[in-house]
């Protein structure tokens, strides 16, 4: 089999063909990614390049579609401007790539007959403030990313319903992991932390997010491609709920670090509460979590530790500026 997987330079997409040409020896990978500040082909150095191509692209562009897309088997689109902060400064980039980019995919995958799979996330359920979402939760959106992820869900079931392209949605809850891009909460903080700065904290840290060890999630989308229902949705949630304030607190720790080096910050607009997920459609596929929160942390915590040669541009040039733009703090 021959996958176009799109965004796979990024966090989530580069742990996907790492994974997959890893447990796969007959696939082959083409991946289409436009190297945003999120995207690094570092990310993908691990990978079998034998079995790899990479093609330089956007989504929302036709003829890049097309032209990556020839000889495919199948479409998995991670492809996603992502931040919730940088949705509220720039909402129109994130209505551009996660609305219009889909819907020029899925005119792709219907011309040619392929299967898709979205790659979506939790936020486009909302908050809740007990229990978990299922599948049929209505989708209620926040800020302007969940939105514009959920106007891509939208489209991809009404190419289902009304074009009868073969195509499924995953929503996963929050991922963590090695090669994620340091504005989201865990490698921000674990890198501040080595570093002895300020640990920015939106309001109380109370919010509640449901962790996924970004493996255990690349694993979850191999399953729900090959044996999931088209026109149907499945949620991957992570099997552990963990408040932020208590994330900051267990990666100070192993950082070697005190609680003096958390800094209280204005809330972030529009910050749902708590996210939770049931993975128990997914996992009447087969699948399971393997990798639980306190293993997982220390993992992540180690990566980060032990890979500057990565992070270590990232807290330079447009990232520091990003930073102390949204944070007004400085970066050591």
């Amino acid at each position: 089999m021959k996958l176009l997987v799109t965004g796979g330079a990024g966090f989530i997409g580069s742990a996907y063909v790492r994974n997959h040409l890893a447990n796969n020896p007959g696939d082959r990978v083409v991946v289409l990614d436009k190297l945003t500040y999120a995207g690094n082909l570092t990310n993908l150095a691990p990978a079998d390049h034998s079995r790899l191509q990479f093609v330089e692209g956007d989504i929302a562009d036709p003829a890049a579609v097309a032209a990556a897309i020839e000889t495919c088997d199948g479409i998995i689109n991670f492809a996603a401007e992502s931040h919730v902060d940088r949705s509220i400064e720039n909402p129109g980039e994130f209505i551009k790539t996660d609305v219009f980019g889909t819907f020029v995919l899925l005119e792709a995958a219907r011309d040619a007959g392929l299967r898709y799979l979205q790659i979506s996330t939790d936020e486009v359920y909302g908050s809740i403030e007990q229990g978990s979402f299922t599948e049929t939760s209505p989708l209620d959106p926040s800020s302007p990313y969940s939105a514009s992820k959920a106007g891509g869900d939208l489209l991809v079931s009404a190419f289902h319903h009304t074009y009868g392209v073969e195509a499924l949605i995953v929503r996963a809850s929050n991922n963590y992991g090695p090669y994620q891009f340091p504005e989201k909460l865990i490698p921000l903080c674990i890198l501040n932390a080595l570093a002895g700065d300020r640990i920015p904290v939106y309001g109380d840290g109370l919010q509640v997010r449901n962790w996924l060890y970004v493996d255990d999630f690349a694993a979850a989308i191999d399953v729900v491609f090959r044996a999931g229902e088209p026109g149907q949705v499945y949620n991957v949630g992570g099997p552990d709920e963990c408040a932020n304030i208590e994330v900051v607190r267990r990666i100070l720790e192993g950082c070697g670090r005190d609680a003096g080096l958390i800094d209280y910050v204005s809330d972030r607009l529009g910050h749902d509460v708590r996210y939770s997920l049931s993975a128990a459609r997914t996992e009447s596929l087969g699948w399971s979590a393997e990798v639980r929160f306190d293993e997982g942390i220390e993992r992540t915590v180690a990566w980060y530790r032990d890979n500057e040669a990565w992070w270590g541009p990232t807290r330079s040039g447009e990232y520091r500026e990003y930073y102390e733009r949204q944070y007004g703090r400085t970066l050591g």
